[in-house]
């Protein structure tokens, strides 16, 4: 019965983690991208502090600070103002498919970092999914030229996966829910920089468009990575991968229901090849690896295979 009750806690967490897609779209109809994070994330930072005093989050050492802001530039920072300015043009369920390809990155990254030595399926894993996220680029585009939204969010996959690798060290001395904290927190402090026209822009903006941003911070920023938490806990990584692949399914089922987005016909055909992809290539590397797994629900900030975003 434990277990059911964790299915039932994931998949609910997954479907609050991929209304962050859709989120930002309808959030981005009053707010800047860059002032669009800046407040999400002070409101997400304000959220993780509750459960943090719960969970006696520990200061952390000062040898370890250069890292976490890096990683706060990394996950939170950039990965978020790109991803905004992204989605300013490609559609939800399009920008969830291609921030799945993290996995694909990091396999990447092990194998230049790492000196990790991959499987000519691994090889062929990267292609297909490459391939498929050059299909939707280009369907996005309406015509035969890359979206430069597109590209953006596959920046802000690429700065996510550097995330990935770089918190390994950091998961041996903190739990993921403080390193999560710690990256939270130093990707707001850095977001301040926007601060200059944001209180204007919340004057301006549509009440419609300030709750999806108050929603983000509060739901998909913090209550869908608790619910993670406990699922992971409780099924296990390799239980859980299997499952994490239907967000951007999800995404693309609430961004019709909320914004009446309808896919194009290549990101339909691209979507399901780019998955089958990071499947391929993850699962020939280690089939429980956590760098196998997509992002996690809404955050794109994962610590030890927890997503995003």
């Amino acid at each position: 019965m434990k277990n059911r009750w964790a299915v039932v806690v994931l998949f609910g967490a997954m479907v609050l983690g991929a209304s962050a897609f859709p989120g930002i779209r309808a959030a981005l109809d009053g707010y800047s991208p860059y002032h669009l994070a800046l407040l999400r994330f002070v409101i997400a930072s304000l959220t993780l502090a509750v459960p943090a005093v719960v969970l006696r989050v520990r200061v952390p050492r000062r040898e370890d600070l250069r890292r976490l802001i890096l990683l706060g530039f990394l996950g939170f920072a950039f990965y978020h103002v790109a991803l905004n300015y992204g989605e300013k043009t490609v559609t939800a369920g399009a920008a969830s498919f291609i921030i799945c390809t993290v996995p694909i990155f990091n396999v990447a990254l092990s194998m230049f970092m790492l000196r990790e030595r991959l499987r000519p399926a691994a090889w062929a894993g990267m292609a297909v999914s490459m391939f498929g996220v050059a299909l939707i680029t280009l369907g996005e585009n309406g015509g035969f030229e890359p979206s430069a939204g597109a590209l953006l969010i596959l920046a802000a996959a690429v700065a996510q996966s550097f995330y990935f690798v770089l918190q390994k060290p950091l998961l041996e001395i903190y739990s993921a829910f403080e390193v999560v904290c710690y990256g939270a927190w130093s990707g707001t402090g850095l977001l301040l920089v926007f601060t200059p026209g944001l209180f204007e822009a919340v004057l301006r903006a549509t009440s419609g468009a300030t709750w999806s941003v108050v929603y983000l911070g509060m739901v998909p920023g913090a209550l869908a990575y608790l619910g993670w938490s406990y699922a992971l806990a409780e099924m296990g990584v390799s239980r859980m991968s299997s499952y994490l692949y239907l967000i951007p399914v999800l995404a693309m089922i609430i961004g019709y229901l909320w914004l009446g987005e309808v896919p194009t016909g290549l990101a339909l055909l691209g979507g399901p090849i780019t998955l089958a992809g990071v499947v391929l290539a993850g699962w020939t590397r280690h089939p429980v690896s956590v760098s196998a797994m997509p992002p996690a629900p809404g955050e794109g900030a994962p610590a030890a295979g927890c997503c995003g975003e």
